[in-house]
This record gives C-alpha cells, structure tokens and sequence, in this order.
C-alpha cells in the first residue's frame, strides 16, 4: 500500500488511527496489538505471500534476542549466538537480494552461463533486517532489552517506516510504545503530523513525480546507447538529483507526520543534505539513520580512525561500497558507494591539511567560501548519482561524457553559427535536446523551483518541529491552559497553506507511484 493512494488516505489511515486510540481506552497492550496487526496487513497488501518471511524474521529475532540477553548475564558464550543470528540475517538478505547479481558476475568473470533465480525481492527486506541486526548488537552490548512480544513486533513492522525507513534502534522506539501518553489523542501531535505528511505528499506528488518524467526519458535514453550532449545530459542528472530529493525527502516527512498523528516520534532522516559544505557534512543530512547505522555497526567495529589515517581511509572506504551495495545488487551501485568513500577521504584529507596550515585551529568559513564549497558539494554528488540511476556501467559514462562537454552542446540554430566562430566547443545547431526531444516549457521553471526550495527554503522539520522558528513565523498560536502552560498549535495561516497543498496534491494524483527508496 502506498502513502499516495485514496486507499491509504480514505480507509486505512482513518480505521487504524480511531480503532488504536478506541482500544486504548481499554487496553493499551492490545491497541499496541492493533497497530502491529495493521503494519503487518499494510504490507502484505502488496504481497500476502511475504508475511510470513516478515514474521518469520520478527519470531527468530525476538528469540534470537532473548537467547543473546540470558546468555550474557550467564556469561556463556553469547559472541556465538550473535555471530550465528547475523550470519542468519545476512543469509536471507543475500538469497532475496544479491543472488541473481552474483550468478551474473560470475558468468561474466567466468564466461558461465549458470540461470538467473526468478525471485522477487520483498518490500523493506534491507530496512526490517538492518532494524533488527541493529537490535541484536544492541542486545549483545547491553543496550537494549527485552521487552514484550507486542512492542517487538510493533516496533519492527510499523508501518510509517517499514517500506523505506528510518532505520529503527530499540532504545528509541520502545520507551514510547510503553509511554501512557502515547494512547491518548494530543490535538497538536496530530495537527503538526497532518501538516507534515501533507507537506511531504505535495513534495512526492507535485515535484518528484514531475521531475521523473525528464529523467526517465534521459536515464532512457542512455540506456539505449544514444549519444547525450551538455544540455540534455544536465537536464537528465538534475531532474533525477531533483526527483530523488523531493522523493525521500517527502517520504521521510510523511513518515514522521504519520507517526506524529499516533503520538510516536520517529528519528529524523533527512536534513537538508544539499545545503552540505562538504561530503562529510552531506552524509550527516542524507539518510540519516543509515550513516548512524553504517557508522555505529560498520565502521567503528572495523576499527573506525583509532589506527590512524590509512587505515581510517580504508574503513571509510569498506563501509561506503557495502553502503552502496546495500542500496542495490548492481555495480553501478558499487561504484557510487566507492565514489563517495574517495570524496570523504578527500575530504578528510583536505581538512587535516588546512587545519595544519591555520596551526590546529578551525575557522568558521566566509560567506564566499561557504558558496563555492556548497556548489562544489552539490556537483560531485550530482554526478554520483548518474552512476546511482543507470541501469549499468556503460549508459552511466554516456551520461557523463554528455556532461562534461565530450559530446559537444546543442544549442538553437541562431546561436550555432556565431558560438563555432569563437568556441573550441562542438556545436550541433538542433536545439537544446536533440535525442530525448524533451520539452523546457515545465522543465526549466520546475528545475528552477526545485533548485530554490533545495537551497534557500527552510525543510519540513525546521517549519514545523522547531518552536523557534515557528514562533517568529506566525506559524504556531499559542494556547494558555488551564495549568497556566502555554502550549503551540497550528495558527491559521499554516492551517490554510497545509491545506491547499493537501487539496493539490489529491487532485493531481497519478496512478500511485512508488517511491524511489521502496526497491532498496
């Protein structure tokens, strides 16, 4: 089921949400019940036949946590059942996902011709693992513990975040699935996670989906091997750095706002990552769990920078490729997650030495630095996601080459003949877009707009999850209790610009397009 379906808004939403606060005027414990029981028929609505792989995950892990937690405070040998319990995990993650890609390297490097599996990769499979693995370590350090059955199946099914995140730890989620306060409807949780589910659906519906039809036909284009020039190579990447934006970023806010409404928070995902001054920076704002897991699982057990700068670098570099190909089974995916372990070592490389030269001190950069390293950011991550897009290696380079001039720029026929006169460049007088015939009318202001929102607009969580900010934006009218507190809730203003973007984005509803993030 998806967020932008009449489905979800008009069914669902309204049933699970009266029916878990109803049951928990009774019971808290099976309301906790209901709202898992809905997770679970929320994702089996795309495939009834996966629900029992999701609940086969959940029993073994909640089990395989419980073992863990006993055997540590016995002191026998809970490192063995860790091991065996990852080692599970990663089993059926590997069968659903990197199968075929692994038949398919070997028959290349070997000439072999052994047949791919027909097999469907389950919905969520990396996100629900990665979830519960996070929940194992956890277990095994001491962190977590158990809790009831209820709250671990809720806690790993969820349905705001199952398909495409947050990546959930334990330690987070649990203490609000036992708070009382959760149970009871709070009039401004649900107004600020109606607003922020409706700013979010607006940013899927009227600008992701919108970009995705210039750079589906560009991606589409390169695929087939035609040759892309400057200005229809540029629309293509920027149109898909675009619609990837506003795509997680607008599911990232659905799924908070979602939560929001039940009384639940969930971690932020994404923090404007395109406003970064650095690779470093990007990925403190981009898929924000992911890096913390990443991080916290990955690079830091391998040694993270206690061993010095080489091996720092070669962590950094390990963690980034099983990043990338945890997004997915393709080698173009492996190359994006190894282009941005060679910015980040770059990076680390570039601030060791100007912290050297300003003798150990960090200065705060001047307002001409900073725009010239945000746009330098913004390039190099505009051109990993070419590689991240493309079906392969191949049409990802054709891509590339359109970009970097190799292939020569079009331009109009009245501009052709005096640019040949005075530039080195190759000029085809046949328009801006002579193989994909794209059309500029909505792309130029669309790319525009996108542009403008990315860099200079405030995101979701600083509008509406920063009282600050909200105050000095008329945003929030404050409210005197009968306490004498004073509480915020949505002013008038942000209640009539929450719903116009609401009413938009219902009537231009397409045939429900999945999110970008739902085949990782």
């Amino acid at each position: 089921m998806l967020f932008n379906s009449f489905e979800f808004l008009f069914l669902f939403l309204p049933l699970v949400f009266l029916g878990f606060f109803r049951i928990a005027q009774t019971s808290h414990r099976l309301a906790a019940l209901w709202l898992a029981s809905a997770s679970v028929f929320f994702y089996g609505f795309w495939n009834p036949k996966f629900v029992s792989l999701l609940l086969a995950s959940v029993v073994f892990n909640y089990a395989m946590g419980y073992a863990i937690g006993h055997a540590a405070k016995r002191k026998s040998r809970p490192k063995a059942l860790l091991v065996f319990a990852l080692t599970a995990n990663l089993v059926v993650l590997g069968i659903f996902k990197y199968s075929n890609f692994f038949i398919s390297t070997v028959n290349s490097l070997a000439g072999g011709s052994i047949p791919l599996i027909d097999i469907i990769l389950p919905l969520g499979i990396s996100f629900f693992t990665f979830t519960q693995i996070a929940f194992l370590v956890d277990v095994y350090r001491g962190i977590a513990r158990e809790y009831s059955f209820i709250h671990y199946l809720l806690f790993v099914t969820y349905f705001p975040h199952l398909i495409a995140g947050p990546v959930l730890h334990h330690k987070q989620m649990m203490p609000q699935f036992g708070a009382a306060s959760t149970y009871c409807i709070n009039p401004r949780h649900v107004a600020i996670g109606i607003a922020l589910f409706s700013i979010g659906l607006a940013k899927k519906v009227l600008l992701a989906d919108n970009c995705s039809e210039y750079s589906t036909r560009v991606f589409a284009a390169a695929s087939r091997g035609d040759t892309l020039q400057f200005f229809e190579a540029w629309a293509g990447a920027l149109s898909y750095t675009l619609q990837l934006y506003f795509d997680f970023s607008g599911y990232s806010d659905m799924a908070v706002g979602l939560s929001k409404m039940f009384g639940v928070d969930l971690p932020l995902n994404f923090n404007s990552p395109y406003k970064a001054k650095n690779i470093i920076e990007f990925w403190r704002r981009w898929h924000m769990t992911l890096s913390q897991f990443l991080r916290d699982y990955l690079y830091i057990p391998l040694g993270g920078n206690r061993k010095g700068p080489l091996l720092r670098h070669a962590n950094l570099m390990v963690t980034m490729l099983l990043g990338g190909l945890w997004h997915g089974a393709n080698w173009t995916f492996v190359i994006w997650g190894g282009l941005h372990g060679i910015f980040l070592i770059v990076n680390h490389g570039w601030q060791s030495v100007t912290k050297r030269c300003r003798g150990g001190q960090n200065r705060r950069p001047s307002f001409p630095g900073s725009f010239v390293a945000t746009g330098l950011t913004f390039i190099v991550v505009v051109f990993a996601w070419v590689f991240f897009r493309s079906e392969n290696l191949a049409s990802a380079l054709l891509l590339v080459k359109g970009m970097v001039l190799w292939n020569g720029v079009s331009v109009p026929d009245t501009l052709a003949a005096r640019i040949s006169e005075f530039s080195p460049l190759m000029v085809h007088s046949e328009g801006f877009f002579p193989v994909t015939r794209l059309s500029g009318s909505l792309l130029f202001p669309l790319t525009l707009f996108g542009l403008w929102a990315v860099f200079l607009l405030p995101n979701s969580q600083e509008l509406l999850l920063n009282p600050e900010r909200t105050r000095r934006l008329n945003l929030l009218t404050p409210v005197i209790e009968s306490t004498g507190n004073i509480t915020w809730e949505i002013g008038f203003k942000a209640g009539i610009f929450v719903a116009l973007l609401l009413a938009c984005s219902l009537l231009s509803f397409s045939a429900g397009s999945e999110f970008l993030y739902f085949q990782f």
